[in-house]
This record gives C-alpha cells, sequence and structure tokens, in this order.
C-alpha cells in the first residue's frame, strides 16, 4: 500500500468516525447545572430545576419478586420515599439511588447494605425499573453474580 493509499484510508475512517461520534452526541447535550443563571434571568437569580417527569411512585410497596428459573416467589418491598429496599424472606435490605425516569418509568441504582452475596448472604447488587399502573407498581430488577445473569419481575401493592 502505497503512502497516499494510507493517507486516504485514514482520512476515510477519520471522517467515518466523525460522522458516527456527532450524531450520538448530539443526542447527550449536558444540562446546565442546577444552579447556573439562565441568559435571560436577572443577574443573581438561579434556575429553579425542572419538576421530575414520570409516573408517581412515591409510598411503600409490597409484594412478591419471581426470579426467573425459578418457581418460588420472594418477599419484597420498597420504600420509594425513603430510597430503601427489604428482601424478608432472603434477610437483605438495600439503598436505593434514583437514576432517571420517563414518561411511564422510573429507574434505581440498588446498593446492598444487608445480606450482600459477597459477604456470605444472598443478595447482589442490582437495578430496578418500576412502572405505576392504577394502583400497583410493576417491578422489573436486573443483576448479575459470577458471571450469571438474575433477573426477577413482580407487581407490588401500596402499603
Amino acid at each position: 500500500m502505497t503512502q497516499a493509499s494510507r493517507t486516504v484510508l485514514a482520512a476515510l475512517l477519520l471522517a467515518a468516525g466523525v460522522i458516527a461520534i456527532v450524531p450520538a452526541i448530539a443526542q447527550f447535550a449536558p444540562e446546565p447545572p442546577d444552579n447556573a443563571a439562565t441568559p435571560d434571568a436577572p443577574k443573581g437569580k438561579k434556575n429553579v430545576p425542572a419538576a421530575r417527569v414520570g409516573p408517581d411512585v412515591n409510598g411503600t410497596w409490597s409484594g412478591e419478586l419471581t426470579q426467573v428459573g425459578s418457581t418460588t416467589p420472594y418477599k419484597f418491598e420498597i420504600g420509594v420515599t425513603r430510597l430503601e429496599t427489604k428482601y424478608p424472606d432472603l434477610d437483605c435490605a438495600g439503598k436505593l439511588t434514583r437514576i432517571g425516569q420517563s414518561k411511564s418509568y422510573v429507574f434505581f441504582v440498588e446498593v446492598i447494605t444487608k445480606g450482600q452475596v459477597d459477604k456470605g448472604g444472598r443478595c447482589p447488587d442490582g437495578t430496578i425499573t418500576v412502572a405505576r399502573s392504577a394502583d400497583k407498581l410493576a417491578v422489573g430488577w436486573f443483576g448479575s453474580v459470577k458471571e450469571n445473569t438474575i433477573v426477577a419481575y413482580g407487581t407490588l401493592a401500596k402499603k
């Protein structure tokens, strides 16, 4: 391959990379910090954070989760207002961090604080997605332990 061919190939690869990256970057433009003033706002005035979009899932919900591949459901409680989870049958508990929401769903990361699998317990950290449907809360849980994917799901009622 000649030097000119290598230069043309490098330019084409660079252009293809830019073409692929630019639309992706445009989709995720950074949001201004909550304390940033808007261009139209008087100096010293701060933005008011936008209201959260998504379903109203606040409160404490309880019911059972079924793990894919298992026939025995286990009790589960999620306190969205307190950002905590409890698994009474598994002797586990966790803390939630709300990471986002859409029009229909709210997404959390769960860190197990009692009964951690890496400390001899039965519960790994995971992610939780919830969706409100009338007076019920649909829950999907996803995590992994030592190369094993774990998925659980259930429908909860408000306590």
